[in-house]
Parts: structure tokens; sequence; C-alpha cells
């Protein structure tokens, strides 16, 4: 049996943003960074602080579980 690699969150939220037709600084402007700080969590150089996964739930309409990858319920 094949076991199923689970997305990471970088992956989940860059796939969110690019679903919905944003840009980065869009995105980065929603959580009140600069765009170059958002492009470091979705490339995985830095770690998405809680503060900010919170806010992106709530953009996107998802559940923090989804964005963190531990169900693939929105």
């Amino acid at each position: 049996m094949m076991k199923m690699v689970k997305k990471t969150y970088a992956q989940i939220i860059r796939e969110l943003r690019e679903d919905h037709d944003k840009t980065q600084r869009e995105i980065a402007e929603v959580l009140g960074i600069q765009q170059t700080v958002y492009s470091r969590y979705e490339c995985g150089k830095s770690e998405l602080p809680i503060h900010h996964l919170i806010p992106l739930a709530q953009y996107y309409h998802v559940s923090t579980d989804y964005l963190l990858g531990l169900t693939d319920k929105k």
C-alpha cells in the first residue's frame, strides 16, 4: 500500500493563493506584512506564525487544519 505524501502548509497556501488568482503582494497586504516576508512563508524559508494562520483561514474560508495539511476537508 502506498502512503500518501501530505502537502506542507507552504504548498497549501501557495495553491490557495494561485487558485484565487491573487499575488503574493495582495495576500501580504491582507496580513499587513511585506511581500518578501510572505514569499518566505510560501517557500518554507520562514515559519508561518499563528497570528497569520487565522487571518489566512478566514480569508480563504478554510479551516486552520486544512491550511496545516492535517485534513483534506476545507
